[in-house]
């Protein structure tokens, strides 16, 4: 049985949710315990147990402790057998996190994986924007071999969430290495500026238009970014943006922001420009985000994978550290100038 302390490295959410991940993947009992341990509010919380269950669904797991505020978890995997898988958050709990914790499962699954997840949060603080996740860290999957596309039906945002999203996954058993090493030029920029329900403040074009200032300023170059005036969620309104600029040599950096009361739009614009201009600037491969997600991927990986991160934060620490410790793969991480050179042997 693994046996795993969550209050180790980060003491995060992102403990649970590779752990549960990994365990399903390689068919093994996990024990998590000290779950949380480093958070204000330590145990599951809505969106964890979520991730708990739905994992369990996916793969006919037997567990134990599975309830709010529970800081030990035994999950007993089987066979990942994939179809049609319903969830539900109930809170404005990130949709995308629980993504992160269904999706490497879906890797490996007998047959195609639909996950519809209802009631949570697509944008919120604190997570990456279900839109980042489409665009960057799906897109990049894509190169390494999964296919899988995501469809926001409802966006949701805090503190109602409501937000639903429709997850589909081909497995795939076996995904290439990625060996992104040199930065050089930036091939093409995009983006996506999104308002519920407060089109007649042109929320999402005051967005852009700050988020495109900002690029030229910095870059010299603006953005192609797809203004959606939404009205999904008559619930909930908010908004969010999402940038990310592409490499020649494949690299692929994304930024994001969302609204909040009281925040004009122009600054959240700005802030997800900040944050991919910080990465730009840096001439890293991945954005510090893509550069933890990626880690279960390239553990999996056959051969040797290797890219360049702007930072070596807590969640990507925790995920080599998680990946090594349960699968007895090899991470090296070696500071390069201002970057960090991320290789998992082959």
């Amino acid at each position: 049985m693994l046996e795993i302390d969550g209050s180790q490295k980060s003491g995060s959410g992102t403990i649970l949710r590779l752990s549960i991940a990994l365990a399903g993947i390689i068919n093994e009992p996990l024990h998590i315990y000290n779950i949380r341990q480093k958070r204000p509010q330590p145990g599951l919380r809505p969106q964890h147990l979520e991730a708990v269950l739905t994992a369990a669904k996916l793969c006919n797991a037997e567990i134990q402790g599975a309830a709010l505020g529970s800081r030990e978890l035994w999950f007993t995997p089987n066979e990942i057998t994939g179809g049609d898988i319903q969830a539900e958050i109930g809170t404005a709990g990130s949709i995308p996190m629980l993504l992160l914790t269904i999706l490497p499962l879906c890797v490996y699954a007998k047959s195609s994986v639909k996950l519809h997840v209802k009631k949570g949060g697509t944008d919120v603080r604190n997570a990456p924007t279900a839109n980042y996740l489409r665009h960057v860290l799906l897109h990049m999957l894509n190169q390494i071999g999964l296919k899988a596309s995501l469809n926001i039906i409802k966006y949701g945002y805090y503190p109602r969430g409501m937000g639903e999203i429709l997850l589909s996954v081909e497995p795939c058993r076996e995904l290439t290495h990625l060996n992104l090493e040199t930065f050089e030029t930036i091939q093409e920029s995009s983006g996506v500026s999104v308002c519920t329900f407060l089109a007649d403040r042109r929320v999402a074009e005051r967005q852009a238009k700050a988020a495109n200032e900002h690029l030229k300023a910095k870059i010299g170059s603006a953005a192609q970014i797809q203004i959606v005036n939404d009205t999904s969620n008559p619930l909930q309104k908010g908004s969010s943006i999402v940038l990310w600029a592409k490499t020649n040599t494949g690299g692929l950096l994304g930024g994001d922001a969302i609204g909040e009361i009281r925040k004009p739009s122009e600054m959240v614009g700005r802030e997800a420009a900040e944050n991919l201009c910080r990465e730009i600037e840096a001439k890293a491969t991945v954005d510090v985000h893509l550069a933890d997600m990626l880690v279960p991927y390239v553990a999996f990986a056959e051969g040797g994978s290797s890219y360049l991160a702007r930072s070596m934060t807590e969640h990507l620490e925790t995920n080599i550290w998680l990946a090594q410790k349960i699968l007895g793969v090899r991470f090296n991480v070696t500071k390069m100038g201002n970057l960090y050179r991320v290789e998992k042997e082959a």
